[in-house]
């Protein structure tokens, strides 16, 4: 046999406040809180605001990475976009290709 008790027996003896248990409990935190209770509720509101902010900047990331396309899809429509590359000699050697040839023409 065991000696715990089951939490929802547990809960079922304590059953639910009525209406005089609830007034009990406002009145309570309304002496413990007292003044300070405006504070605390404008408190409350900024931080659900904050918290709504949070949240749809994080939604508006998770779309802009969602239509951004992939690094391949760019890669295929930069090469795709753009003509044959032209091949230039490079400068230098053309230089050296024509001082040789003035010395072979001496």
């Amino acid at each position: 046999m065991s000696t715990l008790i089951n939490p929802t027996s547990f809960l079922a003896i304590l059953g639910m406040p009525g209406g005089m248990e609830i007034v009990v409990i406002i009145v309570i935190g309304l002496l413990i809180f007292g003044r300070r209770l405006p504070e605390v509720g404008r408190n409350l509101g900024k931080s659900i605001v904050e918290f709504k902010k949070g949240i749809k900047g994080i939604g508006d990331d998770i779309d802009k990475e969602a239509d951004r396309p992939s690094n391949d899809e760019l890669q295929s429509s930069k090469s795709a976009d753009l003509p044959p590359a032209k091949v230039t000699p490079d400068p230098a050697q053309e230089a050296d290709i024509k001082v040789e040839e003035a010395k072979s023409e001496d």
